[in-house]
């Protein structure tokens, strides 16, 4: 069970690492992208462009802070 808890952990620590807020728009961009794509719609442009927003607010809030 230690082996599975540590594989967990790793796996969050790696997704999520510092800041949970940027894991979370861009599992909203997957999920929007999915549903664009699903309707047959060429939109995997939207990925990189959330990521790109993210990582902006992200960096802002970070050099705002000290």
């Amino acid at each position: 069970m230690k082996y599975i808890v540590g594989f967990g952990r790793f796996w969050y620590d790696f997704i999520v690492g510092d800041d949970w807020r940027i894991a979370v728009l861009v599992l909203i961009g997957l999920g929007v992208v999915f549903a664009v794509a699903h309707h047959a719609i060429n939109a995997w442009w939207l990925l990189p462009a959330v990521v790109a927003v993210a990582l902006t607010i992200s960096l802002l809030r970070e050099t705002r802070s000290r």
